[in-house]
């Protein structure tokens, strides 16, 4: 099978777990060419740290003839238009979340790629790590009998105690906690209930401008003004009938996630969907709790539990190749802005906002896997 070539465009923090996992898990399937930034050290840096033949500007990555999918790794505000210049060019693009700031930009990224004949992709892809494929196997089978309620929670600290150099990012529309760390649960709920079909919710601010308080950070001392929500809670009504909570905050202390599934038979805590399987001491199991009150520990029934970032884009490589759907894509990730900006009009106006997008569950992978192969 012939490797599918790939350029990255934005070569910031979370390049490196992306560059990492096609050049060297992915590798079956995947051919990093090309590496671009804004800043040309960056690319250089990933280039040389990656062993990628060519650092280039985003003008040359784009013409590039090699290049088959383009890595979007940009900042938020910039993913539409970098995938919109890539589909221009002729070639596939995955985009890290959010897929856009609004539905009018998303619907003509996909618009666009279908008149070409293009794939779009998105993060997350934490679903299709083992965690998530393991609870979705679990669902299948009947092991909690009909889930009707979950539960997610979504509690980090602030962005001022961290050492993100872009801080600023996370106090705009696209770093709040619905549309950064949301789409991790939103997406992984989807995967196991399927599509929302409604949904209702409460969005705050809590200050108006923050202050980095961490001193170790490059940014200590610096202001910025908050300009989307920093608290947001919301309910989620799924075409299967289920009903979930949802609470989304970046203002507390610590880490706190949890994410539970509810079911006639039994309640499942599925692991942290940030991540593709338990850490231990830091992330736990899956587990069901069963109506004798007797929990059991699942043991993993996938593959990809390891940080497998980037598993997303293979999944996409393999689909061109064979012509199937991929998992991650771009209707996925529609759905799932849709129903984060829903949230956000149901806080203004006081009112359940109808979902007007609908998707199937992406097909769960099979069970055996190997040699990190996804077909």
């Amino acid at each position: 099978m012939n490797k599918v070539k790939v350029g990255v465009i934005g070569c910031g923090m979370i390049s490196a777990i992306y560059l990492k996992n096609c050049t060297q898990v992915f590798n079956n399937i995947l051919e990093v060419v090309a590496v671009a930034d804004l800043v040309p050290e960056l690319a250089e840096k990933r280039a040389e740290e990656f062993n990628v033949p060519i650092s280039c500007t985003v003008e040359e990555l784009l013409a590039n003839p090699e290049v088959e999918i383009v890595i979007n790794l940009t900042a938020p505000a910039a993913h539409a238009s970098v995938n919109m210049q890539t589909l221009n060019s002729g070639k596939h693009v995955y985009t890290e979340k959010p897929f856009a700031l609004n539905r009018d930009d998303a619907d003509e990224v996909l618009n666009l790629a279908k008149s070409k004949g293009l794939l779009v992709g998105c993060a997350p892809d934490t679903f299709l790590g083992a965690s998530v494929q393991t609870c979705i196997k679990l669902i299948e089978d009947g092991e909690i009998g009909q889930p009707y309620a979950a539960n997610a929670s979504i509690i980090m600290g602030s962005a001022a105690d961290g050492m993100h150099p872009n801080f600023q990012n996370f106090l705009k529309l696209g770093g709040d906690p619905i549309m950064d760390m949301g789409p991790y649960y939103l997406t992984a709920l989807v995967a196991m209930l399927g599509p929302v079909k409604r949904v209702t919710g409460s969005a705050q601010k809590l200050h108006e401008e923050v202050t980095i308080t961490n001193e170790k950070s490059p940014r200590f001392g610096e202001t910025f003004p908050v300009e989307a929500p920093t608290n947001v809670a919301a309910t989620l009504d799924f075409h299967s009938g289920a009903v979930a909570n949802v609470q989304a905050a970046k203002e507390s202390f610590g880490y706190r996630p949890r994410l539970e599934i509810f079911g006639t038979k039994g309640n499942l805590t599925v692991p942290d969907p940030n991540f593709f399987g338990p850490i231990p001491g830091f992330i736990g199991d899956v587990t069901i709790q069963y109506s004798n009150f007797e929990t059991k520990t699942i043991p993993l029934t996938h593959g990809f539990s390891e940080d497998s970032r980037g598993i997303g884009v293979a999944d996409m490589a393999y689909a061109i190749q064979s012509g199937r759907k991929h998992r991650a894509s771009g209707e996925l990730a529609r759905h799932i802005l849709d129903i984060s900006l829903s949230i956000f009009e149901a806080s203004e106006s006081e009112k359940h906002i109808s979902i007007q997008s609908t998707i199937d569950r992406p097909a769960a992978l099979p069970i055996g896997l190997k040699d990190n192969v996804l077909d």
